[in-house]
Formats: structure tokens, sequence, C-alpha cells
């Protein structure tokens, strides 16, 4: 692969050869064809058995998406898999790193479909190029029309339709959802599933996520405009933090909620500054990418039947259970 840009990172785990080698066996020979055949005799060789590319539209230094990633290589690690991992927010720069990818002969990509329609023509290249393609976190709707194998994230529009029926139970009558990337599908999708089912009423909000300071700056100013708004919604653990110090600085009586959480926003969810979150847990997204890429080589599965996305959420993260998870966020893998 050519050399990553310098916001992209790579992993690569300690081999266990052996410990594949007696899998395949198990696995009578790795059934799935003379593919799967030659890596059994690479694993026996020595090989690393496989290459994988993860490739997401996530932005460098997100917390987000270093779960994503540790969940990615705790599975590299157990399947032997040599991962790389790459992101871009950029769609065209994403779809560039995937035809690095597909230059680059990997075994398997997983990818994110924040944006489906930039990713398609790269999509298309990896199948001819005859190689297994899975999706995770972006892209529910449109991963099946892509051609990719199987999907793992949670359904946007129903994590949404569930944050509007918690804002009913709080009482909140105007809510303000906060877009931080215009166009993503997944944060689109969210904001109107609040829509849907929250019986007050909704407005969107769409931020440059980018620049925090602008960020918070059109919160406040949103605030100071409508008084009305008592429910600030962000799409991320970093934004629902900087929408406290929003709603401060605008003398606010508005709470805040959010999608997505890290150890920062437990602490928050703790200490009661934000009432609630909604967990997609990233780690396990990550993590079954990779795996089923492995299991799909060496064993011919497919998650879901290739007709059904694997999902990872939604789960509502409030003070009343938020010590279930306070231990693994701390240690970065929720």
């Amino acid at each position: 692969m050519k050399t990553p840009p310098p916001s992209s990172r790579s992993s690569r785990p300690p081999r266990a050869a052996a410990v594949l080698a007696a899998a395949c066996l198990l696995l009578a020979g790795c059934s799935g064809g003379d593919d799967a055949d030659s890596r059994a005799d690479t694993a026996a060789a020595g090989g690393t058995g496989m290459k994988v590319a993860l490739i997401t539209h996530g932005a460098e230094g997100d917390v987000f998406w270093e779960r994503v990633r540790k969940g990615a290589e705790a599975a590299a690690a157990k399947d032997d898999v040599d991962l790389t991992y790459v992101s871009d927010p950029d769609p065209a720069g994403q779809a560039e790193l995937m035809r690095n990818a597909v230059r680059d002969k990997v075994d398997g990509i997983a990818v994110t479909l924040a944006k489906p329609g930039a990713m398609t023509g790269a999509v298309g290249e990896a199948k001819k190029a005859g190689i297994p393609v899975v999706g995770l976190n972006s892209g529910i709707d449109a991963w099946q029309s892509a051609g990719l194998l199987e999907y793992f994230g949670q359904d946007e529009s129903v994590a949404g339709r569930a944050v509007g029926d918690k804002l009913d139970d709080l009482k909140a009558k105007h809510a303000l959802c906060v877009i931080h990337e215009r166009g993503n599908v997944a944060l689109e999708a969210r904001c109107a599933g609040v829509k849907k089912t929250f019986g007050g009423a909704t407005q969107n909000l769409y931020v440059e996520g980018t620049d925090m300071t602008a960020t918070s700056a059109a919160v406040t100013a949103a605030l100071r405009q409508d008084r009305s708004i008592d429910e600030v919604v962000t799409n991320g653990a970093r934004f629902a933090l900087a929408a406290v110090g929003s709603v401060k600085e605008a003398g606010s009586a508005a709470k805040v909620a959010t999608f997505d959480l890290d150890n920062d926003l437990v602490k928050a969810v703790e200490n009661g500054s934000v009432q609630f979150a909604v967990d997609q847990q990233p780690y396990l997204q990550g993590y079954l990418a990779v795996d089923s890429l492995w299991l799909y080589r060496t064993n011919g599965n497919i998650s879901g039947g290739g007709v059904a996305p694997v999902l990872t959420g939604p789960a509502i993260v409030s003070r009343a259970n938020v010590g279930a998870v306070a231990g693994f966020a701390a240690r970065g893998t929720r």
C-alpha cells in the first residue's frame, strides 16, 4: 500500500500462526476454496494469513474512532490478521484510501459509508478485484445496494426514535439537534428519528464540526435567540461537552443529551451535566468488522446472511446505569 497520509495510522498485531493453523485443522482445512487452502498453508509456514484494511471517515484524534480502532486491533490480534487502519473525513480522500488498499491487494476491506455516493466507485473496484468488503458504523441504508457483504452498526433511525421517546419521558418541549457534518447520512437519520417520535418541537442546527470554537458559538447563539429550546441533542461526545459550555454561556436552562460516549462523557453523565447518551458500541463495530472478514475468508461465514445488518446499538446510558460501563470507558473500550 502507498504510504498513508499523516492523518493515517497503521497497526501490526503480534503473530499467532500456530494457533491459526490449529484452528484451520479443526475447521476441516479452513473450508472456502483454493484461497482458503493457500491461506492455511501460509499460516502453517509462519505467514500472517491475510491482510485487512479498515478505512473510515473519522477525523484524526477523535476518541470515538480510537475505540473503533481498538476493537479492530483486538480482533486482528486474535485472528493473526495484518491490519492497517487509515482514515480521511473527506469523502474523496476516503475513496482514494480504498483504491490504495485495492492496489495493495489486501484480502479484505472494512469501510464506513458516511457519504455512500462518494464511495460507490471505490467499492466497485474492490469487488471487481475479488476483495470482500464489509461495512460498519455508517451506511446502514446503503450497504446492500453498494454490494457489501455484511454491515455492523446501529440503525440510526431507530436510535433517533429512542432519543425522541426519552425526551418525551423527560418532559422536554423543544429540542435543538446539532449536526456537525452536513450530508452525513447517519447524523441526518438520527435527527430525523428524533423528530419522528418526539412530541415537542425539533429543529436542526448545522455546524462545522472541525472547528469546535465555531460550533460552540453557533450553539450559544441559537440558545440566546430562542429561549424556548430546553434540550440540546448532539451527535458526538465532544460536541455534548462543548454544548454544556454553550448552555452556560447563553444563560440557558436547556439540558444536554447526546449520541455516542467516551470516558469524559461518562463522567458528565455521572455528575449530571449531560442527561444521557446513546451508546452504539464503536469498539464492537471495529471488532466484528475485522473478525467477520477473517471468518469469511477461512470459513465462508456471512453474518446476517448478507441480508440483515448486525446491530450494535442503541443503548441508553443515563445516570441510573452509567456505573455499569464506567470501568470499560476508562480503559478506552466503551
